[in-house]
Protein backbone atom coordinates (compact mmCIF):
# COMPACT_ATOMS: atom_id res chain seq x y z
CA UNK A 1 0.00 0.00 0.00
CA UNK A 2 1.03 3.34 -0.75
CA UNK A 3 2.25 5.61 1.68
CA UNK A 4 -0.12 8.42 0.57
CA UNK A 5 -3.00 5.94 0.58
CA UNK A 6 -2.31 5.09 4.54
CA UNK A 7 -2.20 8.73 5.10
CA UNK A 8 -5.06 10.02 3.35
CA UNK A 9 -7.26 12.20 5.49
CA UNK A 10 -5.65 11.45 8.54
CA UNK A 11 -3.68 14.85 10.11
CA UNK A 12 -0.48 14.96 9.64
CA UNK A 13 1.71 18.44 9.35
CA UNK A 14 4.25 17.22 7.12
CA UNK A 15 5.85 14.60 4.96
CA UNK A 16 9.58 14.63 3.99
CA UNK A 17 10.27 12.40 1.18
CA UNK A 18 8.17 10.54 -1.11
CA UNK A 19 4.69 10.04 -0.21
CA UNK A 20 5.04 7.03 -3.32
CA UNK A 21 7.04 5.04 -1.02
CA UNK A 22 5.18 1.30 -0.84
CA UNK A 23 4.72 0.35 2.80
CA UNK A 24 4.30 -2.92 3.24
CA UNK A 25 2.81 -2.94 7.03
CA UNK A 26 2.48 -0.80 10.78
CA UNK A 27 4.16 -1.47 13.83
CA UNK A 28 4.74 0.16 16.77
CA UNK A 29 7.32 -1.95 18.17
CA UNK A 30 10.82 -1.60 16.70
CA UNK A 31 11.89 -4.78 17.82
CA UNK A 32 9.34 -6.44 15.37
CA UNK A 33 9.56 -4.10 12.35
CA UNK A 34 10.17 -6.03 8.92
CA UNK A 35 11.50 -4.28 5.53
CA UNK A 36 9.08 -1.63 4.18
CA UNK A 37 7.28 -0.94 7.40
CA UNK A 38 6.09 1.99 8.74
CA UNK A 39 7.19 2.83 12.05
CA UNK A 40 5.03 4.07 14.36
CA UNK A 41 7.44 6.36 17.13
CA UNK A 42 5.00 7.09 19.65
CA UNK A 43 5.55 8.21 23.54
CA UNK A 44 3.91 4.90 25.51
CA UNK A 45 3.91 4.54 29.32
CA UNK A 46 7.76 4.02 29.73
CA UNK A 47 9.52 4.76 27.23
CA UNK A 48 9.54 7.19 23.90
CA UNK A 49 8.93 5.45 20.60
CA UNK A 50 11.67 8.02 18.91
CA UNK A 51 14.20 6.29 20.69
CA UNK A 52 14.38 3.20 18.78
CA UNK A 53 14.20 5.15 15.23
CA UNK A 54 17.50 4.30 14.27
CA UNK A 55 16.48 0.68 15.19
CA UNK A 56 13.46 0.63 12.91
CA UNK A 57 16.00 1.85 10.10
CA UNK A 58 18.92 -0.74 10.53
CA UNK A 59 15.69 -3.26 10.48
CA UNK A 60 14.95 -2.31 7.16
CA UNK A 61 11.33 0.48 7.95
CA UNK A 62 10.66 2.69 4.97
CA UNK A 63 8.91 5.25 6.77
CA UNK A 64 8.56 6.57 10.46
CA UNK A 65 5.77 8.47 11.67
CA UNK A 66 6.87 11.03 14.14
CA UNK A 67 6.38 14.80 16.29
CA UNK A 68 9.79 15.91 15.39
CA UNK A 69 11.56 16.21 12.38
CA UNK A 70 15.15 15.00 12.44
CA UNK A 71 17.35 16.68 9.72
CA UNK A 72 20.01 14.21 10.19
CA UNK A 73 17.52 11.06 9.43
CA UNK A 74 18.14 11.68 5.56
CA UNK A 75 17.39 7.32 4.33
CA UNK A 76 13.78 7.35 5.39
CA UNK A 77 10.60 9.27 5.02
CA UNK A 78 9.61 11.07 8.12
CA UNK A 79 5.73 12.15 8.26
CA UNK A 80 5.85 14.54 10.82
CA UNK A 81 2.79 14.42 13.32
CA UNK A 82 1.57 16.38 16.45
CA UNK A 83 -0.12 13.28 17.88
CA UNK A 84 1.53 9.70 16.79
CA UNK A 85 -0.51 7.57 19.39
CA UNK A 86 -3.99 9.46 17.95
CA UNK A 87 -3.59 8.26 14.52
CA UNK A 88 -2.08 4.45 15.18
CA UNK A 89 -5.40 2.97 15.25
CA UNK A 90 -6.62 4.38 11.96
CA UNK A 91 -3.19 3.49 10.60
CA UNK A 92 -4.09 0.07 11.10
CA UNK A 93 -7.37 -0.05 10.18
CA UNK A 94 -6.85 1.25 6.94
CA UNK A 95 -3.46 -1.11 5.86
CA UNK A 96 -5.50 -3.65 7.48
CA UNK A 97 -8.89 -2.46 5.02
CA UNK A 98 -10.92 -2.72 8.40
CA UNK A 99 -15.11 -2.69 7.45
CA UNK A 100 -16.99 -3.73 10.31
CA UNK A 101 -19.95 -4.95 7.97
CA UNK A 102 -17.37 -7.81 6.85
CA UNK A 103 -17.18 -9.30 10.66
CA UNK A 104 -19.70 -9.62 13.28
CA UNK A 105 -18.08 -8.59 16.80
CA UNK A 106 -18.80 -9.77 20.26
CA UNK A 107 -16.79 -7.79 22.64
CA UNK A 108 -16.68 -8.92 27.03
CA UNK A 109 -15.67 -7.24 29.22
CA UNK A 110 -16.10 -7.41 33.10
CA UNK A 111 -14.00 -8.44 36.35
CA UNK A 112 -14.63 -12.58 36.01
CA UNK A 113 -16.38 -14.48 33.28
CA UNK A 114 -14.97 -13.43 29.87
CA UNK A 115 -12.73 -16.05 28.54
CA UNK A 116 -15.37 -18.83 29.37
CA UNK A 117 -17.74 -16.29 27.67
CA UNK A 118 -15.47 -15.62 24.97
CA UNK A 119 -15.55 -20.01 24.32
CA UNK A 120 -19.06 -20.35 24.67
CA UNK A 121 -19.45 -17.80 21.68
CA UNK A 122 -17.32 -19.67 19.39
CA UNK A 123 -18.51 -22.86 19.92
CA UNK A 124 -22.50 -21.33 19.34
CA UNK A 125 -21.03 -19.79 16.52
CA UNK A 126 -19.06 -22.40 15.30
CA UNK A 127 -22.41 -24.81 15.41
CA UNK A 128 -24.58 -22.62 13.77
CA UNK A 129 -22.73 -22.53 10.48
CA UNK A 130 -21.13 -18.75 11.57
CA UNK A 131 -17.08 -19.66 11.80
CA UNK A 132 -15.97 -17.52 14.74
CA UNK A 133 -12.59 -16.34 15.36
CA UNK A 134 -11.60 -15.21 18.72
CA UNK A 135 -8.92 -13.21 20.49
CA UNK A 136 -8.46 -13.83 23.93
CA UNK A 137 -6.21 -14.40 27.20
CA UNK A 138 -5.37 -17.77 26.53
CA UNK A 139 -5.26 -17.76 22.87
CA UNK A 140 -6.31 -16.50 19.37
CA UNK A 141 -8.00 -18.82 16.98
CA UNK A 142 -7.69 -17.73 13.38
CA UNK A 143 -9.40 -19.96 10.92
CA UNK A 144 -8.33 -23.38 11.87
CA UNK A 145 -4.88 -21.39 13.15
CA UNK A 146 -4.06 -20.79 16.86
CA UNK A 147 -1.60 -18.85 18.28
CA UNK A 148 -0.46 -18.43 22.21
CA UNK A 149 -1.59 -15.01 23.46
CA UNK A 150 0.52 -12.78 25.63
CA UNK A 151 -2.64 -10.45 26.93
CA UNK A 152 -6.11 -10.59 27.41
CA UNK A 153 -6.40 -7.90 24.68
CA UNK A 154 -3.49 -7.37 22.41
CA UNK A 155 -2.22 -4.29 21.17
CA UNK A 156 -4.11 -1.80 18.53
CA UNK A 157 -2.40 -3.15 15.49
CA UNK A 158 -2.55 -6.72 16.64
CA UNK A 159 -6.12 -6.68 16.89
CA UNK A 160 -6.94 -4.97 13.29
CA UNK A 161 -4.56 -7.55 11.69
CA UNK A 162 -6.07 -10.20 13.52
CA UNK A 163 -9.32 -9.26 12.50
CA UNK A 164 -8.14 -8.89 8.80
CA UNK A 165 -6.79 -12.49 9.01
CA UNK A 166 -9.87 -14.12 10.58
CA UNK A 167 -11.46 -12.58 7.24
CA UNK A 168 -8.88 -13.96 4.81
CA UNK A 169 -9.65 -17.61 6.88
CA UNK A 170 -13.28 -17.53 5.87
CA UNK A 171 -14.58 -16.31 9.24
CA UNK A 172 -17.70 -14.83 9.70
CA UNK A 173 -17.41 -13.47 13.29
CA UNK A 174 -15.12 -12.82 15.67
CA UNK A 175 -15.25 -12.39 19.45
CA UNK A 176 -13.16 -10.36 21.28
CA UNK A 177 -11.50 -10.43 24.89
CA UNK A 178 -12.30 -7.05 26.34
CA UNK A 179 -9.94 -5.80 29.40
CA UNK A 180 -9.82 -2.60 31.45
CA UNK A 181 -6.17 -1.87 30.65
CA UNK A 182 -7.38 -2.76 26.69
CA UNK A 183 -9.96 0.11 26.95
CA UNK A 184 -7.72 2.63 29.12
CA UNK A 185 -5.03 2.38 26.84
CA UNK A 186 -7.22 2.36 23.27
CA UNK A 187 -5.87 -1.25 22.08
CA UNK A 188 -9.68 -1.67 20.51
CA UNK A 189 -9.66 2.00 19.20
CA UNK A 190 -11.92 2.73 15.95
CA UNK A 191 -13.71 -1.02 16.34
CA UNK A 192 -17.27 -1.09 16.09
CA UNK A 193 -18.95 -4.31 17.90
CA UNK A 194 -22.14 -5.39 16.81
CA UNK A 195 -22.81 -6.63 20.48
CA UNK A 196 -21.36 -6.46 23.75
CA UNK A 197 -21.54 -8.71 26.73
CA UNK A 198 -20.84 -7.10 30.28
CA UNK A 199 -20.05 -9.85 33.02
CA UNK A 200 -19.64 -8.14 36.38
CA UNK A 201 -17.34 -5.37 38.52
CA UNK A 202 -15.59 -6.32 41.78
CA UNK A 203 -12.25 -5.44 42.84
CA UNK A 204 -9.48 -5.88 40.28
CA UNK A 205 -6.38 -4.09 38.64
CA UNK A 206 -6.77 -0.77 41.25
CA UNK A 207 -2.95 -0.81 40.89
CA UNK A 208 -3.65 0.59 37.34
CA UNK A 209 -6.88 2.10 38.12
CA UNK A 210 -6.64 3.41 41.49
CA UNK A 211 -10.29 3.81 42.17
CA UNK A 212 -13.05 1.91 40.98
CA UNK A 213 -14.83 4.44 39.47
CA UNK A 214 -12.20 4.39 37.10
CA UNK A 215 -12.02 0.79 36.70
CA UNK A 216 -15.79 0.98 35.93
CA UNK A 217 -15.19 4.19 33.77
CA UNK A 218 -12.94 1.82 31.35
CA UNK A 219 -15.20 -0.93 31.24
CA UNK A 220 -17.82 1.53 30.19
CA UNK A 221 -16.14 2.59 26.98
CA UNK A 222 -16.77 -0.51 25.67
CA UNK A 223 -20.67 0.28 25.19
CA UNK A 224 -19.90 3.69 23.75
CA UNK A 225 -19.02 2.13 20.29
CA UNK A 226 -21.44 -1.23 20.86
CA UNK A 227 -24.55 -1.32 18.49
CA UNK A 228 -26.15 -3.60 21.32
CA UNK A 229 -25.06 -4.07 25.30
CA UNK A 230 -26.18 -7.40 26.92
CA UNK A 231 -26.03 -6.53 29.98
CA UNK A 232 -26.07 -8.99 33.76
CA UNK A 233 -29.28 -7.07 35.51
CA UNK A 234 -28.03 -8.71 38.69
CA UNK A 235 -24.81 -6.50 38.54
CA UNK A 236 -25.65 -3.19 39.86
CA UNK A 237 -23.03 -1.47 37.49
CA UNK A 238 -25.32 -2.35 34.52
CA UNK A 239 -27.67 0.02 35.06
CA UNK A 240 -24.90 2.86 33.80
CA UNK A 241 -24.23 0.80 30.92
CA UNK A 242 -27.76 1.22 29.42
CA UNK A 243 -27.16 4.32 27.01
CA UNK A 244 -28.69 2.23 24.11
CA UNK A 245 -30.16 -0.96 23.11
CA UNK A 246 -29.59 -3.27 25.58
CA UNK A 247 -30.56 -6.75 26.23
CA UNK A 248 -30.51 -8.35 30.17
CA UNK A 249 -29.96 -11.65 31.29
CA UNK A 250 -29.98 -12.41 34.99
CA UNK A 251 -30.96 -14.93 38.04
CA UNK A 252 -32.12 -13.07 40.64
CA UNK A 253 -33.79 -9.47 39.26
CA UNK A 254 -36.19 -9.34 36.37
CA UNK A 255 -34.62 -9.77 32.70
CA UNK A 256 -35.38 -10.16 29.19
CA UNK A 257 -33.08 -13.74 29.84
CA UNK A 258 -33.19 -15.65 33.05
CA UNK A 259 -32.72 -19.20 34.52
CA UNK A 260 -35.22 -20.74 37.29
CA UNK A 261 -34.87 -24.52 38.71
CA UNK A 262 -31.19 -24.73 39.36
CA UNK A 263 -29.66 -27.76 39.90
CA UNK A 264 -26.06 -27.66 40.47
CA UNK A 265 -23.80 -30.77 40.51
CA UNK A 266 -20.00 -31.75 40.22
CA UNK A 267 -21.30 -33.43 36.89
CA UNK A 268 -22.61 -30.46 35.73
CA UNK A 269 -25.38 -27.65 36.01
CA UNK A 270 -29.38 -28.09 35.58
CA UNK A 271 -31.67 -24.95 34.86
CA UNK A 272 -34.30 -23.91 32.84
CA UNK A 273 -33.81 -20.98 30.87
CA UNK A 274 -36.47 -18.54 29.29
CA UNK A 275 -36.96 -15.46 26.94
CA UNK A 276 -40.63 -14.17 26.30
CA UNK A 277 -42.43 -17.01 25.38
CA UNK A 278 -39.61 -19.80 24.97
CA UNK A 279 -38.41 -21.70 27.93
CA UNK A 280 -36.19 -24.81 27.85
CA UNK A 281 -34.70 -27.22 30.71
CA UNK A 282 -31.44 -28.35 29.77
CA UNK A 283 -28.47 -29.60 31.34
CA UNK A 284 -24.83 -28.05 30.76
CA UNK A 285 -21.55 -29.81 31.80
CA UNK A 286 -20.37 -26.63 32.91
CA UNK A 287 -20.39 -26.32 36.99
CA UNK A 288 -21.35 -23.88 39.55
CA UNK A 289 -23.65 -20.92 39.75
CA UNK A 290 -21.40 -18.08 37.99
CA UNK A 291 -21.51 -20.57 34.77
CA UNK A 292 -25.25 -20.11 34.64
CA UNK A 293 -24.79 -16.15 34.70
CA UNK A 294 -22.03 -17.32 32.00
CA UNK A 295 -24.44 -19.26 29.43
CA UNK A 296 -26.86 -16.88 29.97
CA UNK A 297 -24.99 -13.61 28.67
CA UNK A 298 -24.37 -16.20 25.46
CA UNK A 299 -28.01 -17.39 25.30
CA UNK A 300 -28.98 -13.57 25.22
CA UNK A 301 -26.75 -12.84 22.58
CA UNK A 302 -27.86 -15.91 20.64
CA UNK A 303 -31.87 -14.68 20.84
CA UNK A 304 -30.32 -11.23 19.91
CA UNK A 305 -28.87 -13.05 16.53
CA UNK A 306 -32.63 -15.02 16.25
CA UNK A 307 -31.24 -18.32 17.42
CA UNK A 308 -33.69 -19.96 19.03
CA UNK A 309 -33.41 -20.90 22.74
CA UNK A 310 -33.79 -24.38 21.62
CA UNK A 311 -31.26 -24.21 18.79
CA UNK A 312 -28.88 -22.70 21.15
CA UNK A 313 -28.94 -24.63 24.08
CA UNK A 314 -28.57 -27.92 21.50
CA UNK A 315 -25.47 -26.00 20.59
CA UNK A 316 -24.03 -25.06 23.84
CA UNK A 317 -24.58 -28.93 25.15
CA UNK A 318 -21.58 -29.98 23.77
CA UNK A 319 -19.31 -27.55 25.38
CA UNK A 320 -17.12 -28.43 28.24
CA UNK A 321 -15.45 -26.26 29.80
CA UNK A 322 -13.05 -23.62 28.87
CA UNK A 323 -8.98 -24.23 29.48
CA UNK A 324 -8.80 -23.47 33.38
CA UNK A 325 -11.89 -22.37 34.45
CA UNK A 326 -12.97 -24.74 36.84
CA UNK A 327 -11.35 -27.34 34.81
CA UNK A 328 -11.17 -31.16 36.23
CA UNK A 329 -7.94 -32.53 36.33
CA UNK A 330 -8.87 -36.28 34.94
CA UNK A 331 -7.11 -39.18 36.96
CA UNK A 332 -8.09 -42.78 37.77
CA UNK A 333 -7.68 -42.46 41.11
CA UNK A 334 -11.48 -41.15 41.85
CA UNK A 335 -10.09 -37.99 43.54
CA UNK A 336 -11.94 -34.54 42.75
CA UNK A 337 -9.60 -31.68 41.43
CA UNK A 338 -9.98 -28.88 39.71
CA UNK A 339 -8.06 -26.25 38.63
CA UNK A 340 -9.38 -22.41 38.18
CA UNK A 341 -7.58 -19.35 36.93
CA UNK A 342 -9.52 -17.38 39.63
CA UNK A 343 -7.44 -14.33 40.71
CA UNK A 344 -9.43 -11.93 42.53
CA UNK A 345 -11.13 -12.11 45.83
CA UNK A 346 -14.72 -12.29 43.99
CA UNK A 347 -13.59 -15.42 41.11
CA UNK A 348 -12.14 -16.93 44.38
CA UNK A 349 -15.31 -16.94 46.20
CA UNK A 350 -17.35 -17.85 43.60
CA UNK A 351 -15.40 -20.97 42.58
CA UNK A 352 -15.20 -21.92 46.43
CA UNK A 353 -19.04 -21.25 47.00
CA UNK A 354 -19.15 -23.40 43.82
CA UNK A 355 -17.34 -26.26 44.96
CA UNK A 356 -18.93 -26.14 48.71
CA UNK A 357 -22.35 -26.46 47.56
CA UNK A 358 -21.03 -29.82 45.74
CA UNK A 359 -18.70 -31.64 48.26
CA UNK A 360 -18.81 -34.88 50.63
CA UNK A 361 -15.62 -34.19 52.29
CA UNK A 362 -13.08 -31.34 52.96
CA UNK A 363 -13.26 -28.44 50.64
CA UNK A 364 -8.85 -28.05 50.65
CA UNK A 365 -7.98 -24.69 48.76
CA UNK A 366 -4.36 -24.21 47.24
CA UNK A 367 -3.95 -20.33 46.34
CA UNK A 368 -0.96 -17.43 45.87
CA UNK A 369 -0.92 -14.32 44.84
CA UNK A 370 0.84 -12.87 41.69
CA UNK A 371 3.56 -10.25 41.68
CA UNK A 372 3.47 -6.57 40.40
CA UNK A 373 -0.31 -6.72 40.62
CA UNK A 374 -3.02 -5.01 42.80
CA UNK A 375 -1.74 -5.81 46.58
CA UNK A 376 -5.26 -4.47 48.22
CA UNK A 377 -6.38 -8.15 46.53
CA UNK A 378 -3.73 -10.36 48.75
CA UNK A 379 -5.76 -10.37 52.25
CA UNK A 380 -8.88 -9.93 50.81
CA UNK A 381 -8.03 -13.41 49.14
CA UNK A 382 -6.48 -14.83 52.22
CA UNK A 383 -9.93 -14.12 54.34
CA UNK A 384 -11.95 -15.28 51.44
CA UNK A 385 -9.97 -19.07 51.17
CA UNK A 386 -9.73 -19.65 55.19
CA UNK A 387 -13.01 -18.51 55.54
CA UNK A 388 -14.42 -20.93 53.19
CA UNK A 389 -12.44 -23.78 53.02
CA UNK A 390 -12.01 -26.91 55.30
CA UNK A 391 -7.88 -26.43 54.56
CA UNK A 392 -5.84 -23.67 53.02
CA UNK A 393 -2.78 -23.94 51.65
CA UNK A 394 -1.08 -20.67 50.58
CA UNK A 395 1.88 -20.98 48.27
CA UNK A 396 3.46 -18.57 45.39
CA UNK A 397 1.50 -17.91 42.35
CA UNK A 398 3.42 -15.83 39.73
CA UNK A 399 5.86 -13.26 41.94
CA UNK A 400 7.28 -11.98 39.30
CA UNK A 401 9.98 -9.10 40.20
CA UNK A 402 8.54 -9.31 43.80
CA UNK A 403 10.00 -11.39 47.35
CA UNK A 404 7.58 -14.22 47.03
CA UNK A 405 7.64 -14.30 50.94
CA UNK A 406 6.65 -10.36 51.15
CA UNK A 407 3.50 -11.49 49.04
CA UNK A 408 2.75 -14.48 51.32
CA UNK A 409 2.77 -12.13 54.59
CA UNK A 410 0.41 -10.24 52.45
CA UNK A 411 -2.04 -12.73 52.19
CA UNK A 412 -1.88 -13.84 56.14
CA UNK A 413 -2.67 -10.39 57.48
CA UNK A 414 -6.35 -10.93 56.17
CA UNK A 415 -6.17 -14.74 56.79
CA UNK A 416 -9.42 -15.74 59.27
CA UNK A 417 -7.43 -19.18 60.40
CA UNK A 418 -3.81 -20.10 59.93
CA UNK A 419 -3.43 -22.14 57.16
CA UNK A 420 -0.79 -24.51 55.42
CA UNK A 421 2.33 -22.10 54.49
CA UNK A 422 4.13 -23.84 51.34
CA UNK A 423 6.48 -21.31 49.32
CA UNK A 424 6.76 -23.90 46.62
CA UNK A 425 3.79 -24.33 44.42
CA UNK A 426 4.52 -28.11 43.71
CA UNK A 427 5.11 -28.81 47.24
CA UNK A 428 1.81 -27.06 47.69
CA UNK A 429 0.20 -29.64 45.62
CA UNK A 430 1.74 -32.48 46.92
CA UNK A 431 0.53 -31.64 49.95
CA UNK A 432 -3.04 -31.09 49.24
CA UNK A 433 -3.12 -34.31 47.07
CA UNK A 434 -1.93 -36.43 50.08
CA UNK A 435 -4.64 -34.99 52.50
CA UNK A 436 -7.04 -35.35 50.02
CA UNK A 437 -9.54 -38.71 49.88
CA UNK A 438 -12.51 -39.35 47.02
CA UNK A 439 -15.09 -37.65 49.41
CA UNK A 440 -12.86 -34.22 49.36
CA UNK A 441 -12.52 -31.47 46.78
CA UNK A 442 -8.77 -30.12 46.04
CA UNK A 443 -9.38 -26.48 44.37
CA UNK A 444 -5.60 -25.25 43.01
CA UNK A 445 -6.49 -21.26 42.05
CA UNK A 446 -4.69 -18.87 40.62
CA UNK A 447 -2.75 -20.03 37.29
CA UNK A 448 -5.57 -22.23 35.13
CA UNK A 449 -4.23 -22.64 31.78
CA UNK A 450 -1.13 -21.17 32.28
CA UNK A 451 2.06 -23.31 31.68
CA UNK A 452 4.90 -21.41 33.18
CA UNK A 453 5.51 -19.40 36.47
CA UNK A 454 7.62 -16.04 36.57
CA UNK A 455 10.55 -15.41 38.89
CA UNK A 456 12.28 -12.28 38.81
CA UNK A 457 15.52 -14.04 37.67
CA UNK A 458 13.65 -16.52 35.46
CA UNK A 459 9.94 -18.11 34.22
CA UNK A 460 9.80 -21.81 34.58
CA UNK A 461 7.92 -24.52 32.79
CA UNK A 462 4.93 -25.08 35.75
CA UNK A 463 1.70 -26.31 35.07
CA UNK A 464 -0.83 -27.09 37.84
CA UNK A 465 -2.25 -29.84 36.01
CA UNK A 466 0.94 -31.61 35.45
CA UNK A 467 1.76 -31.42 38.69
CA UNK A 468 -1.48 -32.61 40.36
CA UNK A 469 -1.66 -35.46 38.25
CA UNK A 470 2.07 -36.54 39.48
CA UNK A 471 1.24 -35.98 43.25
CA UNK A 472 -1.63 -38.35 43.04
CA UNK A 473 0.25 -40.91 40.92
CA UNK A 474 3.25 -40.65 43.69
CA UNK A 475 -0.14 -41.33 46.49
CA UNK A 476 -1.00 -44.18 45.17
CA UNK A 477 2.17 -45.46 43.38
Amino acid sequence: MKLKRLLKDLPVQKIIGSKDVEITGVCADSRLISPGNLFIAKKGMVSDGAKYISDAIASGAAAVVTDLYDPFLTSIVQVICEDVAGIEAKLAATYYQYDPNTLFLVGITGTNGKTTISYLVKHLFDRVQRPCGLIGTIEWIVGDNIFPSKYTTPDVITNYKLLYEMRGCGDKAAVMEVSSHGLAQGRVEGMVYHAAIFTNLTLDHLDYHKTMEAYGAAKAKLFANSQLAILNTDDPFSAQLKKGPFLTYGIDQPADVRASDIILGLEGTSFTVHYQEQKVSWKSPLIGRFNVYNMLGVLALAVSQKISLKGATDALASFKTAPGRLERVPNPFGLNVFIDYAHTDDALSNVISTLRELKKGKLITIFGCGGNRDASKRPKMGAVATSMSDVTIVTSDNPRNEDPKQIIDEILVGCKTSPIVEMDRQSAIQKAIALATKEDIVLIAGKGHENYQVFAHQTISFDDRVHALAAMRQKHA
